[in-house]
Parts: C-alpha cells; sequence; structure tokens
C-alpha cells in the first residue's frame, strides 16, 4: 500500500500533525487556559495506574459525591487509559497527557489516506491525489481539533482504532478489524454503539451480515453490560448519566415510547436547533457524500444516542470532543459516497473525485478559523499577560504534597505535586486553597459567588499569603 515516497509523505504529515495537536495543547497548559474538569480529572487516574493501583480521581470523586476513593472506572468504563501509565515513568503530568493525545489523534491518519487511496484507485490512475487532500482535511477537521482544543479525553483512542477497523475491512482483513472493533469497547462504555453502527453496514453487505448481526447484538449487550454492572461494580451509578427524560425515566419505557410515538423521536432531533446545526457540521467536512454510503449506516446509533438526549447539552454542540469519536467514519463514508455518486459519469468519475477531493480540503481550510484552531493566528493565545505570570506565581505559593482547592484553571499545575481538589460553592476544608475572583471559574455560575467564597473563607479563620491580578491564595493551620 505505502511506496517508500508515500511513506515518507505520510510519516511527515502525521508527525506534522502530531507537533500541531502538541502545540496548541501545551501552549493551552502553559498559558492556564486548560481546566481541572477533565484534565486533572484523567491526571490523577493514570498516576494512580502508574502506581499500580486503580484509577482513582479524587477530584472527581469529592466534587460529584462519591468521595476521595472514586475510580474514574465508576464514571466511564475506559480501561484503555491504563495504556498511558507507563509514559508517567518517564514524565509524570497533565503534559503527558497532551502530547498522547496528540499521537494518538495524528496515528489515524495514515489509515485514512490508505483507505482514501485504496478505494479512489479503483476509479483513477491519480489516487494520490485523492488521498493526500483528504488525509490533510481530515487532520484539520473540525472534530479533531475541538478534541484536541478540549484538554484530555479517552477520545484519543477512538479515531485510531475506528480508522484501523475501517481500513482493515476494506483491505479484506476481516479479523484484524473485528479486532480493533472489540478494542473500541475499552475506550468507552458506549463506543459498543459504533461498533453496533459496523455492524449495520455489514448487514447491508450480503457476504458479511452474519458477522454484521453479531456486531449489533455485541456492541449494544456491551453498552448495556458496562453501563449497568461495570460501571456500578466500581462505584457508579448506572443511571447516572441518563439524558433521555423525554421519552422516559430508563431504557424500557424510553424504548415503549419512542417506537409508539416516533414522531416525538423526530422531534428530539432539532430540540433544540442546535443539534441540527452540529449534524450539518458534522457531514460538512466530506460534503454531505457521506449519506450516499452504506457506510453512513455506522453513523446512526452514535448520533442518535446524542441528539435524543435531552439533558448534558455537551453532547449535541459541537464544541467539545464528542464528534470525534465518529469523525473517521465520517471520511471513509464520504470518500465512499463520492466514488458512488462519481460512478454515475463514467467518463469523468476520476476527475469528478478529484475535484471532490480538492473541495473537501478547501472546506477544511476554510472552517478552520471559525474552531478552536483559528485561535493559533491570534497573538493572544500566544502571549504571556500579567496574569498568565500572576497564576504561575499563585501555583508556586503553594507548597508540595499539601491537599489544595484549586480553581479549574490552576489546578492542572499544581496536580502533579499535591493532593489536588477542585476550588468550588462546597467547603472541603483544606489547607490551601488557590482561588480566582479576576475571572469566571467552573463551577461557580458568576464572579460574584467567586468573590463571596474568597470572604467566607476569611471569616472561617484562613488568611492570605498571595494576591495578584485576580488569584488569591489563601492558607490556615
Amino acid at each position: 500500500m505505502f511506496a517508500g515516497r508515500d511513506l515518507a509523505c505520510v510519516s511527515v504529515l502525521t508527525v506534522a500533525a502530531a507537533a500541531l495537536y502538541a502545540f496548541y495543547s501545551c501552549v493551552t497548559l502553559a498559558r492556564f487556559r486548560a481546566g481541572a474538569y477533565d484534565l486533572v480529572i484523567f491526571d490523577q487516574a493514570i498516576r494512580s495506574y502508574a502506581h499500580f493501583q486503580p484509577p482513582v480521581s479524587m477530584l472527581k470523586g469529592v466534587h460529584n459525591g462519591f468521595g476521595p476513593g472514586f475510580s474514574v472506572l465508576g464514571d466511564h468504563w475506559s480501561p484503555a487509559l491504563a495504556l498511558l501509565a507507563p509514559l508517567y515513568w518517564i514524565h509524570d503530568g497533565p503534559v503527558t497527557l497532551l502530547i498522547a493525545q496528540a499521537v494518538l489523534l495524528a496515528l489515524s491518519i495514515p489509515f485514512v489516506w490508505a483507505y482514501a487511496f485504496r478505494a479512489s484507485s479503483a476509479v483513477t490512475a491519480a489516487g494520490r491525489r485523492v488521498a493526500y487532500p483528504v488525509a490533510v482535511a481530515y487532520a484539520l477537521s473540525w472534530p479533531i481539533t475541538e478534541a484536541v482544543a478540549f484538554d484530555f479525553h479517552e477520545v484519543a483512542f477512538a479515531p485510531l482504532l475506528t480508522a484501523a477497523m475501517l481500513e482493515r475491512y476494506q483491505a479484506g482483513r476481516r479479523g484484524a478489524a473485528v479486532l480493533a472493533g472489540l478494542a473500541l469497547l475499552l475506550v468507552k462504555e458506549d463506543t459498543g454503539l459504533l461498533l453496533a453502527g459496523f455492524g449495520l453496514y455489514l448487514l447491508a453487505r450480503r457476504r458479511d451480515r452474519r458477522v454484521g448481526a453479531l456486531l449489533v447484538v455485541g456492541g449494544v449487550a456491551a453498552t448495556l453490560v458496562t453501563t449497568r454492572l461495570l460501571i456500578p461494580h466500581f462505584g457508579g451509578r448506572a443511571g447516572y448519566y441518563w439524558a433521555y427524560w423525554t421519552l422516559g425515566p430508563d431504557l424500557r419505557r424510553a424504548a415503549v415510547h419512542a417506537v409508539t410515538r416516533p414522531g416525538d423521536v423526530v422531534a428530539l432531533l432539532a430540540d433544540p436547533p442546535l443539534k441540527l446545526r452540529t449534524l450539518v457540521l458534522t457531514l460538512a467536512p466530506v460534503l454531505f457524500t457521506a449519506v450516499l454510503s452504506p457506510l453512513g449506516l455506522a453513523l446512526l446509533p452514535p448520533l442518535l444516542e446524542r441528539m435524543l438526549a435531552s439533558t448534558y447539552p455537551n453532547w449535541w454542540t459541537p464544541r467539545y470532543h464528542y464528534t470525534a469519536f465518529v469523525v473517521a467514519v465520517v471520511f471513509a463514508a464520504g470518500i465512499d459516497g463520492a466514488l458512488r455518486a462519481a460512478a454515475r459519469f463514467p467518463g469523468r468519475s476520476g476527475r469528478l473525485v478529484r475535484g471532490w477531493a480538492l473541495l473537501v480540503l478547501a472546506a477544511a481550510l476554510a472552517l478552520v478559523p471559525f474552531f478552536s484552531f483559528g485561535a493559533l493566528f491570534t497573538p493572544s493565545f500566544h502571549a504571556e499577560t500579567a496574569r498568565t505570570r500572576a497564576a504561575g506565581r499563585a501555583v508556586a505559593a503553594v507548597p508540595d504534597g499539601v491537599l489544595v482547592e484549586a480553581a479549574g484553571s490552576l489546578a492542572p499545575a499544581l496536580s502533579p505535586r499535591t493532593r489536588t481538589l477542585l476550588w468550588d460553592r462546597t467547603p472541603r476544608g483544606a489547607p490551601w486553597v488557590v482561588a480566582d475572583v479576576g475571572a469566571g471559574s467552573f463551577p461557580f455560575g458568576s464572579v460574584h459567588r467567586q468573590i463571596a467564597r474568597v470572604e467566607a473563607l476569611l471569616a472561617q479563620g484562613y488568611r492570605v499569603v498571595f494576591r495578584e491580578a485576580g488569584y488569591v491564595v489563601l492558607t490556615r493551620p
């Protein structure tokens, strides 16, 4: 598949993408724009793995009422994160996660290139003129960039495994494709729906219907088992992320409602209208040709999971990492759909596909300024300011090894060397507090509430040891 020159070119593209992703993430961290949710949660969990302990996140457990010994496996079923633990033996800290995520996301690019090259070579001798624009467009696509921009998440594994599953299946290596799909089940509890979606695609192909049926059943069953059995076993609650209250209070009643009143299901897909915008943006990177491919069936379960929700609005907005779970499927289906459309014009199919690939690249470049990577072109993204310098001094004022409640933007800098909790609206009694009254901080609703929280701490006997540019460090015996 990869000739010598192609191997070099694709390797350069992959390394360049990884460097770009890592640069963006590390600048975000250095300028105190990363957050405790969720970077510190994963940092604490993987540090626990690195010490051969359960993946405990004290910050997550205390803030959400599960207790300081809470395992993140009780939040999301993501045992794949344990693979990152050895990296903490080399460097212990959030920057390790950000660089690892950059590499994992970039490693999906060769599989996308190979898929595009193999598919387009069937209709044009210049398959490389399709594969390279598509691979670059994928590397710069908004679902990937938004995953990079939202600190670190388990989604880092999903594009690589999904792209490998699709490319290996296309290459006729069905066993390897199934193995990659099964590995997805270790990424998050709902990736079983993505595997089930791949099964739906196989059901549409006569020769693989038996495997497809097994993947549909197995994917749905895996999601149910992880949600109802494994997550509660590790201290979580089966219904913690139930988001379908408009349809019913549990799966059985929601399913009955959906079957008996399908109009309500359709209405939910556009309520609020932002859901439709996200759906459009999901298909826009491939100019909507994914709808022309049977592979588009693989998108249905994971997208319906998000768009039928009536709570957790982050699920249906494009500004987070959720669409990165399906971005490899979108591009693979888009390639297949474009080829199917071009096949209707036998004399011009090659030219049409090459033109489509160039338009896909142009669309990716045009969308960059409207998403998080647009900040790379603004001086303020890179600049060190009085606030960032003060943040560094505030963090330095906290001794090593202490228990500290930290504002969300400061917590990642403290997590490697302290026992870090989130500074929130509930008094925790930690001997050290690092507060921010200069800008809004999660989970407070306003700066006024943050100021009131600091005043309450002073009334409880805390004293100020540092105050600058809106940052306040307090301690008490």
